[in-house]
């Protein structure tokens, strides 16, 4: 009879084996794919089990969730959607996540293991501790002035702190909530394909994802190459150039929208925007100078994030002495955002020195104690300091007596460039208008803020488009917006 209980015995222990290598392989080898499969929906409904964490700005969430009831009980709500639409993207339970929502997704789903003091017990009983926040850099003064000034009209305004390089503001239009596409349901499906098919492309992200030809705002970064290199040693000194200017082995001749650029010097051309003078400049300074000079700026970098990717701005350094002269005005092949010009003003008003924008200032847990902090990145020297100082007294020159005199604020001093950047086939798309500004208050040390703004306004009449006219009210309000609010300590 022992000798059966033995066998018995035996055969329990084997059972008992293979149950435990079976449930080893499923747990080690095929967990993934179950995970993965999208009839299992136990991560969706643990994921949306529990209110998300906030975005905010200024202390205040821009975001909030909404329980449902149902199955995927919390979906995600949007305090002024439109109006940070382009900083918090959305969060859809049928579409995913974009931008902050997407970056910081670990954080504000709560399972980022930092949010959580005991990680191990949390994997172990497979909870997830509450949604944590996300603190960002706007000021919502300038975010609401830019949005605001925008408008109705086809654009993007970026915002930045010269000294820091805190995004201070982040505005694409025209624009949508993202509420419409929080939810599963057959609203949100329509909302997307209607979205979607939008000539307008109110999800797309004009600010960083959206690359336009800079323009005569690009004459900044020329301007920085030729005083860099020695091209150019006295503001006021005739630059010898002629107008029209016939594009080096060419028959082409560049001509100007501006009076008395035939020999200009450096400051007046600046002032007036004369393309000759920067044209030639350009092809003195030649492509190893200036590519190196847009590539400090922060062109042809596609590692640009902030955190959420930003699409490179480019500066073509395989071009023959025409195309270098016309990618020195900020034609041919050269692209930016607006916040890479918007990173350019910055460098001029910082003394030269330029630091990566970022968006997020810290993220904490739900209680408030501090996950992580960045804080600002290591400032880089994209010019000589001199050359900083001769840039700003050129910028400033043209809000006072040049182009963009609408940027000019009583009690601050501003430095601008205008730029009124040709598209399209033979330049007959209607102009982009930009402007590019920094400004400081009479009181204050350092530029509190460095501004681009781009309008695309495709219903406007082709005259009445430019860059001093329609982007640079626009910079104005954005700025006094910055300037009227408190500094931080």
């Amino acid at each position: 009879m022992s000798r059966y209980i033995r066998h018995a015995a035996a055969f329990c222990v084997l059972l008992l084996a293979a149950l435990l290598v079976n449930t080893a392989r499923l747990q080690l080898f095929q967990a993934p794919s179950y995970e993965e499969n999208p009839f299992n929906r136990r991560s969706s409904i643990a994921r949306y089990g529990q209110p998300r964490g906030q975005i905010l700005v200024d202390g205040r969430p821009v975001t909030g969730s909404r329980d449902t009831g149902e199955q995927l009980r919390y979906e995600r709500t949007y305090v002024a959607g439109p109006l940070y639409a382009p900083v918090t993207g959305f969060a859809s339970q049928r579409y995913g996540t974009t931008f902050l929502e997407h970056a910081e997704d670990e954080v504000l789903a709560g399972t980022d293991p930092m949010l959580s003091a005991f990680p191990l017990w949390n994997d172990f009983t497979r909870s997830l501790p509450p949604g944590g926040n996300v603190v960002t850099t706007l000021n919502p003064a300038a975010q609401r002035a830019a949005f605001e000034g925008l408008g109705t009209r086809r654009g993007a305004v970026a915002a930045i702190e010269p000294a820091t390089g805190r995004i201070l503001a982040l505005v694409s239009a025209p624009s949508y909530d993202p509420a419409e596409l929080s939810g599963n349901g057959p609203t949100v499906t329509a909302a997307w394909a209607r979205l979607n098919a939008d000539p307008e492309k109110p999800m797309l992200n004009r600010a960083v994802r959206q690359t336009y030809p800079p323009g005569s705002t690009f004459k900044v970064v020329t301007a920085a190459a030729a005083l860099d290199a020695g091209v150019v040693t006295d503001l006021d000194a005739p630059t010898r150039s002629p107008d029209p200017y016939t594009l080096p082995g060419t028959r082409t001749r560049l001509a100007n929208e501006a009076d008395d650029c035939r020999d200009a010097s450096l400051r007046h051309a600046f002032e007036w925007s004369c393309n000759t003078v920067f044209a030639k400049l350009g092809v003195e300074v030649g492509v190893h100078d200036m590519r190196s000079t847009a590539r400090a700026f922060g062109f042809n970098d596609k590692g640009i994030r902030i955190p959420f990717s930003v699409a490179p701005s480019s500066f073509d350094s395989q071009v023959d002495r025409a195309q270098l002269a016309l990618s020195s005005i900020g034609q041919y092949n050269t692209r930016a955002t607006p916040l890479q010009m918007a990173m350019v003003a910055a460098a001029v008003a910082n003394g030269g020195q330029l630091r990566t924008p970022y968006l997020v200032e810290r993220t904490t847990r739900s209680s408030g104690g501090t996950v992580s902090a960045p804080g600002p990145r290591p400032a880089r020297q994209v010019m000589l300091p001199m050359t900083a100082v001769r840039l700003q007294e050129l910028m400033t020159d043209v809000v006072a007596e040049g182009t963009g005199t609408n940027a000019a604020i009583p009690g601050a001093t501003v430095g601008g460039k205008t730029g009124t950047a040709q598209h399209g086939l033979g330049n007959s798309g209607t102009p982009y208008a930009w402007f590019v500004a920094w400004a400081r208050s009479d009181g204050d040390v350092d530029a509190r803020v460095a501004v681009a703004v781009v309008v695309e306004d495709a219903s406007a009449r082709r005259g009445d488009i430019s860059g001093g006219g329609t982007a640079a009210p626009i910079a104005k309000r954005v700025m006094q917006a910055v300037l009227h609010t408190r500094p931080e300590r």
